[in-house]
């Protein structure tokens, strides 16, 4: 059982760009480009042919999916944050197509920790830039002070903590749910490894987009309230 987990757990490259000695390219970043291909592409086609009158219903139905997302998030960040909830809602669609993707049989990139590191690290320095913005520079570093000298070490800390924790956390839930639908597919290989990868690949991966990003944008909106 652990050679099986090992063995999809392992980055494969999907393969090599002839360049400056040869360029790996992993299965991750293959699949990446996939879903935001699939991103842009739904984009372009959901909003074809919009109007301000006479809106059709799909008009209608992606309008009220916009707003609703808009608001939850703006909601969170407060009036001074909403500048970055268009970044808060691509990331949560994207994260969420990332983990929907498990249902037809591809790993989720979500499971590569370097992607999840990396969504992790462009959320904390958005963060961070919201702070500056916000604050001046001086007032960004007098923030490490706050409420007290005391807790200069414990705040600077958090610059690598937060990233740590929201890579960790996306990661970990990934991988998790993978290794329970093994375990499963072991034990009961027909039939209930089919529902079971539906609730873990759609609702539970739709959750874990949902954490990673509402947790973001609490981190914003202490930033620049």
């Amino acid at each position: 059982m652990g050679e099986i987990i090992a063995e999809e757990l392992e980055v494969t490259t999907a393969f090599t760009i002839p360049i400056f000695g040869g360029i790996p390219v992993t299965e991750t970043v293959v699949v990446m480009w996939i879903v935001m291909a699939v991103m842009i592409v739904g984009a372009f086609l959901v909003t074809r042919n919009f109007t301000v009158t006479n809106c059709s219903k799909r008009q209608l139905a992606v309008e009220a999916g916009y707003t609703w997302l808009n608001n939850f998030f703006e909601g969170i960040v407060g009036e001074h944050g909403k500048r970055y909830v268009p970044y808060l809602i691509t990331v949560i669609i994207f994260i969420a197509i990332s983990n929907v993707f498990g249902v037809f049989g591809v790993k989720p990139p979500t499971k590569d920790v370097s992607l999840t590191a990396v969504l992790a690290i462009c959320s904390i320095v958005l963060v961070q830039y919201a702070s500056i913005r916000a604050r001046g520079v001086k007032g960004w570093i007098k923030s490490f002070a706050a409420p007290t000298p005391v807790v200069t070490p414990i705040n600077i800390l958090e610059l690598g903590i937060k990233p740590l924790s929201l890579c960790m956390r996306l990661f970990g839930n990934v991988l998790g749910a993978f290794v329970i639908m093994k375990l499963i597919e072991c034990v009961v290989p027909v039939f209930l490894p089919a529902f079971v990868s539906l609730y873990l690949d759609i609702f539970d991966g739709c959750i874990q987009a949902y954490v990673f990003t509402f947790l973001t944008a609490l981190y914003i909106q202490e930033a620049v309230e």
